[in-house]
């Protein structure tokens, strides 16, 4: 009999592991610090200590990448300096005075963790490892890194004021993600870059076991040095919803990322709330059949929020000089989206005389949603 339920506790075990319970707690994973964002609104689904400034080892890297990537010198030959040759740990083996195409470089780095490649394309790139530090701190602060700080292009140990959170490494992760390079570089398992002393061409197999390990995997970064330890920034996609997860000192990262995935996917939907259209539910005579909103709203919610969402518009007092020259304020009123009370989201609204925008249904089916107009004010 304590056989029998020793196994049956067991296999509910393996059941809940495998379809984790809507509004089930996750528990927590082994790094000291982790955080899983939902890439399309920057949601935190699930954060430990995300904000504790930590070294951060190689994924240091997803920063020297999309610099190098947005910099549109892809094309062009770098020739390798003695530095970048000399460039301690990781190494893609390149030579002193070869030249490499700077596209090549990135994979180099992004799958292999070339160090060299790191100072190769710092020195390209920036002019010099310490002008593109620079470019690499210029670029956090622009994107919303608030705790971080870089020091090199690789992530090594050899600076104190080299650092980053789990939250700051998501915010550059969910930014990188928006360019299609990056997105194809960061989710290659294999490439094949010319090597000119030999008759074959080097092979880069991609370090980041995910893309094997996990059918949702679609790229991410890893990391170590003997201080940071393990690190790991990691993306995943399924039904068209798509996920960032960052572990630092994380002895169990694959798994950790795994299960953060398993969990995110099943405890998250990512619904439509506003659908880009005409708003419907106006009625004032000015505004009503001719207010619209240019893009969709999408946010990952539970099913027992659902019901928690509520759309609130603000509109400007129409003025009788717009009847006269035909011109009204662009744009003319926002929405904003609430959950639980929490502006989640705005959107602004534009007026469209001519009435000429199909018609859509401006938010899904989420049940009982509520629609609130708060007047019209005349500085909108």
């Amino acid at each position: 009999m304590l056989k029998k339920l020793l196994l049956l506790h067991i296999g509910i075990a393996l059941i809940l592991t495998l379809n984790p319970i809507k509004g089930a707690a996750f528990s927590n994973v082994s790094a000291h610090t982790a955080i899983l964002m939902d890439q399309e609104s920057g949601r935190v689904l699930y954060e430990k200590g995300a904000n504790k400034k930590m070294r951060i080892a190689s994924i240091t890297k997803i920063m020297t990448a999309i610099i190098a990537i947005e910099s549109g010198k892809l094309n062009e030959s770098v020739k390798v300096s003695k530095r970048a040759v000399y460039t301690e740990g990781s190494s893609i083996y390149l030579k002193q005075g070869e030249q490499i195409k700077l596209e090549d470089l990135v994979y180099g780095l992004m799958l292999r963790s070339g160090n060299d490649a790191a100072v190769a394309i710092a020195e390209h790139v920036g002019g010099s490892v310490e002008g593109f530090v620079f470019l690499m701190n210029q670029k956090a602060q622009e994107i919303g890194m608030r705790n971080s700080q870089f020091a090199n292009p690789h992530g090594l140990d050899d600076h104190e004021n080299h650092y980053s959170t789990a939250y700051d490494m998501a915010i550059l992760t969910q930014y990188a993600m928006n360019n299609e390079t990056y997105r194809k570089i960061a989710g290659t398992k294999v490439h094949y870059a010319p090597n000119p002393d030999e008759k074959w061409d080097r092979k880069w197999t991609n370090k980041n076991k995910l893309l094997t390990r996990y059918e949702f995997s679609t790229g991410g970064k890893t990391g170590f040095t003997k201080r940071a330890k393990r690190t790991l920034v990691s993306t995943a996609s399924k039904e068209n919803h798509h996920l960032i997860a960052v572990t630092l000192n994380g002895p169990d990262d694959w798994n950790d990322h795994i299960a953060m995935f398993k969990w995110g996917f099943g405890q998250y939907d990512l619904l439509r709330v506003v659908n880009k259209g005409v708003v419907e539910s106006i009625d004032d005579e000015f505004y009503k059949g001719k207010v619209i909103v240019r893009r969709d709203f999408l946010y990952p919610l539970t099913s027992s929020e659902e019901d928690d969402i509520e759309v609130n518009i603000t509109l400007i007092k129409p003025n009788s000089s717009w009847l006269e020259d035909g011109k009204v304020p662009a744009p003319c009123g926002k929405l904003i989206i609430m959950l639980n009370g929490e502006n989640i989201g705005e959107l602004p609204l534009f007026y469209d005389s001519k009435g000429n925008v199909e018609k859509q249904k401006w938010f899904s089916t989420i049940k009982d949603l509520f629609l609130s107009m708060i007047g019209v004010r005349s500085n909108g």
